[in-house]
C-alpha cells in the first residue's frame, strides 16, 4: 500500500515536469496559438453571458440586477406556438435534405475527378467547380432567382423546349418546390469547396494500394469501391459527425433571400424565426430562448453521433 501511493506522486510529478519541459520546447507554437484562443474565448463563449436574457423579461433599459426574473416562461410560450413547430419542421426538412445530397454529392465528384487524367482539364473543372463558394448568398440567390424566371429563365426555357412542360412554371410561387430549390442552390454553391477535402484525403492514399490493384486485374470502379472509399472513411465520418451536430443551425441566408410570402410556410427556419419573433418584434427574451433551444439540441445531436459511430466504426471526434 506504501509503494502505490509513493509511485502515484512520483507518476504525477514526472507529467508536470514533461508538460513543462514541452511546453517551453514549444512556447512559439503556444504564443501563435493564443490570440485564436482568445478569439475563441471573445466570440464563442463570453457571449453565453447572453443566454441570462432567455429567462428574464429583459428590458435594454435596465441594468442585469433590475430585470425581472421570469424562469421558464418563454420555453413554454416557445413549445406552445405552433410557428415554432412549423419552423422546426422545414429547418429538419431542409437539413436532412441538404446533409444527404451535401453528403454523397461531394464524395461523388472527388472520386470522378481524381480520375481524370489530364492535369488541365483536371485544374480547370475543379476552378470552376468551388468558384460559387466565394460569391455571397445575396448574389448567389439573385442568379438562382433569374435562373428559375418564368422571364426568359434558363430553366424553364430548356424544360419548354424539351417539350416537358408547356407552360413556365412559377418556381418562387411554388412552396412545395422550396425545399428542394434551396438544398440545389447549396449543393451548386458548396459540392466544389467541400470536394477539396475529400480530394485531400483521397491524396493520402498510397498509389502502390492502386498498382498492386490494377496487377490484380481491378477496374477503375472496383478500385473506387474497394481502395478509395476505405481509404477516406475517416475524412466522410468526422465530416458527417459536424454535419449532424449542425443539423438544426443552418442558418437563414438561403431561405430568407430565397423566399417570399407565398411560401413562407415551407421557408422559416429556426433561425429566421428568432429573427423575426426576437429581434423584429423587439422580444430579445424570446428570441434568445429559441437560440438556447437550437444550441441544446446541436449538442446533443453532436454526441448522439459521435456515440453511434464511435460504437459502430470504432472512430470518434471527441
Amino acid at each position: 500500500m506504501k509503494a502505490v501511493t509513493t509511485i502515484k506522486p512520483q507518476l504525477a510529478a514526472r507529467r508536470k515536469s514533461r508538460f513543462w519541459g514541452t511546453f517551453f520546447q514549444q512556447k512559439y507554437l503556444y504564443l501563435m496559438s493564443l490570440p485564436f484562443v482568445l478569439w475563441v474565448f471573445v466570440f464563442n463563449y463570453l457571449p453565453l453571458w447572453g443566454w441570462t436574457m432567455a429567462f428574464q423579461k429583459f428590458k435594454p433599459k435596465d441594468s442585469f440586477l433590475d430585470q425581472e426574473w421570469v424562469g421558464l416562461k418563454y420555453f413554454k410560450e416557445l413549445f406552445h406556438d405552433d410557428s415554432f413547430f412549423q419552423a422546426l419542421r422545414n429547418t429538419l426538412a431542409m437539413s436532412v435534405m441538404g446533409l444527404v445530397a451535401g453528403f454523397i454529392i461531394p464524395i461523388v465528384f472527388a472520386i470522378l475527378l481524381n480520375e481524370v487524367r489530364i492535369g488541365f482539364l483536371k485544374r480547370f473543372v475543379q476552378t470552376i467547380s468551388y468558384l460559387p463558394h466565394f460569391v455571397s448568398w445575396v448574389v448567389a440567390a439573385g442568379i438562382v432567382t433569374k435562373m428559375l424566371s418564368t422571364d426568359n429563365g434558363a430553366v424553364n426555357d430548356l424544360l419548354v423546349g424539351l417539350h416537358i412542360i408547356h407552360e413556365p412554371i412559377q418556381f418562387a410561387a411554388k412552396g412545395n418546390l422550396f425545399w428542394s430549390i434551396v438544398t440545389a442552390s447549396d449543393i451548386w454553391k458548396e459540392t466544389g469547396w467541400n470536394t477539396i477535402i475529400y480530394l485531400a484525403a483521397i491524396a493520402g492514399i498510397g498509389p502502390e494500394l492502386y498498382e498492386a490493384a490494377r496487377v490484380d486485374g481491378a477496374s477503375r470502379s472496383q478500385q473506387a469501391w474497394h481502395i478509395t472509399l476505405p481509404g477516406i472513411r475517416s475524412t466522410i465520418i468526422v465530416l458527417v459527425i459536424i454535419s449532424i451536430g449542425h443539423l438544426i443551425s443552418i442558418g437563414f441566408e438561403k431561405q430568407f433571400l430565397l423566399g417570399n410570402n407565398l411560401v413562407r410556410d415551407y421557408s422559416q427556419t429556426l433561425d429566421l424565426y428568432a429573427l423575426n419573433y426576437g429581434l423584429g418584434m423587439g422580444r430579445y427574451s424570446f428570441g434568445t430562448a429559441i437560440n438556447i433551444f437550437n444550441s441544446v439540441v446541436s449538442v446533443i445531436l453532436l454526441f448522439t453521433a459521435n456515440g453511434i459511430f464511435k460504437k459502430i466504426t470504432k472512430e470518434s471526434i471527441i
